[in-house]
Formats: C-alpha cells, sequence, structure tokens
C-alpha cells in the first residue's frame, strides 16, 4: 500500500509515543488517518476503473465488469 507521502512511519511512531506516555488519543491523529483511509480508497476505485475494460485482468481478480464498476462507483467515504 503507497503513502502519499514518505512519512507514513511517523504517524504510527507518533502515535506509539503519545500511548505510551499515557496520553489521550488526538483527533488530529484520528482525521489525518481518516484522510490518508479516504485517499487511499480514491486511489484504488481508480485503478478498478482503469481496468475495467481489461477482460485479462478482471479474469485474474475473478470479478465481472459490472462487479468492479460497482466498486469504483462508490464514493470514497464508504
Amino acid at each position: 500500500m503507497s503513502m502519499p507521502f514518505p512519512y507514513g512511519n511517523s504517524l504510527a511512531r507518533a502515535r506509539r509515543n503519545a500511548a505510551d506516555r499515557g496520553h489521550e488519543s488526538n483527533s488530529w491523529w484520528k482525521l489525518l488517518e481518516l484522510w490518508l483511509l479516504w485517499t487511499e480508497r480514491g486511489r484504488q476505485r481508480a485503478g478498478l476503473r482503469d481496468i475495467a475494460d481489461d477482460p485479462h485482468l478482471l479474469a485474474d481478480l475473478g470479478l465481472t465488469r459490472e462487479e468492479v464498476l460497482d466498486q469504483a462507483n462508490q464514493p470514497f467515504w464508504r
């Protein structure tokens, strides 16, 4: 899974450090994690749209074109 920026481990390390110190979870970290999740979903769904017309790749995935397009057309927040 690719990250939109190369500092993905920093986020996990910072959260671990905060948890080690007994701090409450920061809502900014949750917001950042949610944004990263939505970004990744959008990237994956764009990739699905790209392969929807390639019967060989669809056969490799074991999915039909309609299944791929149904998934690709879902909103990023779902």
